[in-house]
């Protein structure tokens, strides 16, 4: 197959739409479903990404992906029983494998954001994997393959219109890539730069000891910033991204939206949060926004009379700033990354906040000295990239 043809194209009045290639055959297979051209750029931008954490890291990923940019990236690391909890699969009685942790990962760190998402393996989806994405409000999955088990509870979903695209592995691109933008053709290289364990090696501060398990996930934000709406910052934690800010305009924007997700992943696994009384009723998407209300400044959202009876048992008490500061404090070794150099030291002191302790940048900033001294007054360890990492 040359041609796929597609309902429309990003809105309804935009017809005709598809996807092509100009030599031979298009490297999927739509299993199920009829996927759109907002699916597909999810579909092909989350497949580069997980591929490359595979090997980067030699474990399963998977990401979570919306509106082309990464909502939550991971890879395939045994869950705490926390975060079993706050992912909301402390209920199901299966035994996880890396790729399902991968995309209970992925999915779980801003569940907000990954409502209806568009989903990307590494490996070939298994019975435990989908049974994981069987719960969740998602548009499809593209992976290299499916097991039978997992390809017949796949097709169940959405009463058999659940999008499950299979690519084909061996596929690479040519090394030219085009697109066209207002009648006019737009031509550059791919960019096929590798993130390896040396991606790190030009370390600036004065401290510099980086630990592998800081360096795997400093390289998991780079290998997503690669894929994500620039401008944009990554901070990742255990084997996950925690935080992604997409498409700001100004850095400190980014670093500030991104911080504030990863302080939202912190928080609710505060004891506060997690002994919060929900209803047996409550459906996971309605805990999802219960929480991003209670533990925001809007908490009176979901605290005032007549509002907290439809979601919890008995009235929850204020998690008050002061506590949130507390708990927030103990967060530590938080990697942070950019696709662009810091031009302020307030982006360090943004990301100290929410416990970033590694960082890595491009550099090349007329204000590098500014960042340095910054990082060094937290005693943070920062690496130079020298390779800028904007996606368009």
């Amino acid at each position: 197959m040359k041609k796929l043809e597609l309902k429309y194209g990003c809105n309804p009045n935009q017809k005709p739409s598809g996807i092509y290639v100009e030599d031979g055959e298009l490297p999927i297979r739509v299993i199920c479903g009829r996927p759109g051209y907002i699916n597909f750029l999810d579909a092909f931008n989350g497949w580069q990404l997980v591929s490359e954490l595979k090997r980067a890291t030699g474990l399963p990923a998977a990401a979570s992906f919306k509106h082309v940019s990464p909502a939550g990236a991971a890879v395939g690391l045994p869950l705490s029983e926390v975060e079993r909890k706050i992912y909301w699969v402390d209920d199901m009685d299966v035994e996880f494998t890396p790729l399902a942790n991968a995309y209970i990962r992925a999915r779980g760190a801003d569940r907000m954001s990954s409502f209806g998402d568009f989903i990307s393996l590494s490996d070939i989806c298994d019975r435990e994997t989908a049974l994981v994405i069987k719960r969740e409000v998602s548009d499809g999955v593209i992976a290299p393959g499916y097991t039978d088990e997992a390809l017949a509870i796949l097709k169940a979903k959405k009463n058999g219109n659940y999008n499950v695209i299979e690519i084909d592995p061996s596929y690479v691109p040519k090394e030219t890539e085009r697109r066209e933008v207002f009648g006019i053709t737009f031509e550059q290289g791919r960019n096929e730069l590798v993130i390896d364990e040396h991606f790190f090696d030009n370390i600036v501060t004065e401290n510099r000891e980086l630990p592998e398990a800081a360096r795997m996930d400093l390289a998991i934000a780079m290998i997503t910033l690669k894929y994500t709406q620039s401008n944009s910052v990554c901070y990742v934690k255990g084997g996950q991204a925690i935080g992604i800010g997409a498409g700001q305009q100004s850095r400190i924007h980014c670093t500030r939206l991104a911080g504030q997700k990863a302080d939202n992943w912190w928080l609710r696994q505060s004891p506060r949060v997690l002994s919060l009384p929900f209803k047996e009723s409550i459906k996971r998407a309605d805990r999802d926004n219960a929480i991003d209300l209670y533990i925001g400044e809007d908490y009176m959202d979901v605290l005032a009379d007549g509002a907290w009876e439809t979601v919890f048992t008995e009235k929850p008490p204020v998690f008050t700033a002061e506590e949130k500061r507390s708990w927030l404090a103990q967060n530590t070794g938080v990697a942070l990354g950019s696709d662009a150099f810091f031009p302020f030291g307030d982006n360090i002191e943004r990301a100290r906040r929410s416990g970033v302790q590694y960082v890595a940048q491009p550099g090349g900033s007329i204000r590098d000295d500014h960042v340095k001294e910054t990082c060094d007054k937290y005693h943070m360890v920062m690496a130079f990239t020298g390779i800028r990492l904007f996606h368009h």
